[in-house]
């Protein structure tokens, strides 16, 4: 938030204040889907930025092995988690209304980046690979990627193009869901190493909570 807020807006976020609503927010509840947006509304470069905060029951990821539709599109300022993502929402409805779990991002080259709500990983009996190609670095997969080192896993970033996904033992998606293995993207099918899927539930749920 605080990295996000100084590239669009030119200032940083007080993390305390931050707690502070979102405590507020929930009166006590301890298990919740939270979100913490900051706005500027549009033509008020010098006006401050507000704050939404959106309280929803909590949401678990589906249990995979999960289908992916690849669809070809690059988020803007992929590296920022943004709302203007109408276009992201629509490609992912499509995936959803063809019957798969999630729309996976490319581009015109089927070059991966990441899906539509999610950070896509893939392992190759040794390594992790994440994409080397623009999208949101995560919040699951930033804390997973050091448990996972901790437990003799390395993970790099490599170009991951779709005429690939089928040669790799495992593939997976993370998100504030959790963490899911996928089966197939498109149709092409993927081995679901149930060995590494075990270790990666382990990994996420080893990570230590950080209190508000």
């Amino acid at each position: 938030l605080n990295a996000a807020n100084k590239e669009l807006f030119g200032e940083s976020l007080d993390g305390g204040r931050v707690r502070e609503r979102l405590r507020s927010e929930l009166h006590g509840c301890e298990d919740a889907s939270v979100r913490f947006a900051v706005r500027r509304p549009a033509g008020e470069a010098g006006s401050a930025p507000s704050t939404v905060v959106t309280i929803d029951d909590p949401v678990m990821m589906p249990a995979g092995p999960l289908r992916l539709m690849s669809v070809t599109y690059q988020r803007p300022l992929a590296h920022i988690k943004h709302l203007a993502s109408a276009s992201k929402a629509n490609r992912r409805q499509r995936a959803l209304d063809a019957g798969f779990d999630e729309a996976l991002l490319t581009d015109e080259d089927g070059v991966i980046s990441e899906g539509a709500i999610t950070n896509v990983g893939f392992f190759d009996g040794t390594t992790v690979i994440w994409p080397d190609a623009p999208a949101l670095a995560g919040i699951t997969m930033q804390a997973i990627i050091p448990v996972l080192a901790a437990r003799g896993f390395r993970s790099v970033r490599r170009s991951v193009r779709l005429r690939d996904v089928g040669s790799f033992a495992c593939a997976f998606v993370t998100n504030s869901w959790g963490i899911a293995t996928v089966g197939a993207i498109d149709d092409v099918g993927i081995p679901v190493d149930e060995a590494f899927g075990r270790t990666l539930a382990a990994a996420y749920e080893s990570v230590p909570w950080k209190p508000i």
